[in-house]
């Protein structure tokens, strides 16, 4: 049964990957949006059995476990702890092996020269509660911008968000890393799914300013104030990168326009944006990993 699931289809009619209408598998335009290749080359049935993300978000959450499990058992492998020092830290990788598989911030971008970090670092976490809690979220926002956006579109404003929060995290933390108040320093070293979460909250909130749902907007507006004055009260939270993400969210969605239907080249974009977070991680663990010695 489970190769059947996963099976290209070749003949007969399929529903149209932008407006739901039906289409022939092999027509190159949807004559209702005018899409083109409408059934995603045959994969559209299969795609649509993940649901409207198309599995992004089950990716997010198995892919940032995984990363958070690899980074755990490396850091005992070094001979590093993850015990940590209290509740919020606990069970969390060493930071130079956080370094390793692509944390972002002042150091790695500025000081090392790893800028690609950007892409990477929204997939990492620093401890059990904080993959928790960001995982929560994620599975509570994704849906929902998937639904609106479609799923390549919530792909893409994840990836700029993440790129957008932690880029204004670095270069806070490089040129305001003498400010005496800590939440105003941006970081030397931060990672976490915040950043893109706070993107999806950006991109909620435009979408009822473009004249979506006005309920939905206003919603996750709130979300989002009160996590950033949580953020403000909290030590050790990365208020730059939430702001950053939102920003990018934002931004990217007014760009991305959720009222208009989503196309081919959103796809494309999307597979760019994973193929180089992926590219990133990759990148991060053989610049650092070889030159580990504990």
């Amino acid at each position: 049964m489970l190769p059947g699931m996963f099976k290209r289809q070749k003949t007969g009619s399929v529903v149209c990957a932008s407006c739901g209408s039906l289409v022939g598998v092999n027509d190159e335009q949807c004559y209702s949006c005018g899409r083109r290749n409408p059934g995603l080359w045959g994969f559209s049935p299969v795609l649509r059995r993940l649901g409207n993300d198309f599995g992004f978000v089950t990716l997010v959450v198995y892919g940032c476990a995984a990363l958070y499990a690899a980074s755990l058992l490396v850091t005992l492998l070094y001979g590093g702890s993850i015990l940590g020092s209290g509740v919020f830290d606990m069970l969390g990788p060493d930071q130079i092996i956080a370094r390793a598989f692509g944390a972002s911030g002042a150091g790695p971008v500025f000081y090392n020269g790893m800028w690609w970090t950007v892409l990477s670092a929204g997939w990492l976490h620093a401890s059990a509660l904080h993959i928790l809690f960001n995982m929560m979220w994620v599975r509570q926002l994704g849906p929902a911008v998937a639904d609106i956006y479609g799923a390549a579109r919530m792909v893409i404003i994840y990836t700029i968000a993440g790129v957008a929060g932690f880029l204004l995290s670095s270069l806070a933390g490089y040129f305001l890393g003498w400010m005496p108040i800590s939440f105003l320093r941006g970081a030397d070293v931060t990672l976490g799914a915040s950043a893109p979460i706070f993107g999806l909250l950006g991109a909620l909130v435009h979408y009822g300013r473009r004249g979506g749902s006005s309920l939905v907007g206003g919603q996750a507006l709130q979300y989002a104030l009160v996590l950033f004055v949580f953020g403000l009260m909290m030590s050790g939270i990365d208020n730059y990168a939430h702001a950053g993400g939102f920003a990018g969210g934002y931004v990217a969605s007014m760009w991305l326009d959720p009222l208009k239907r989503e196309r081919m080249d959103h796809f494309v974009g999307a597979i760019a944006c994973l193929a180089a977070t992926v590219l990133a991680v990759i990148v991060s663990l053989f610049t650092i990993l070889p030159h580990i010695a504990y």
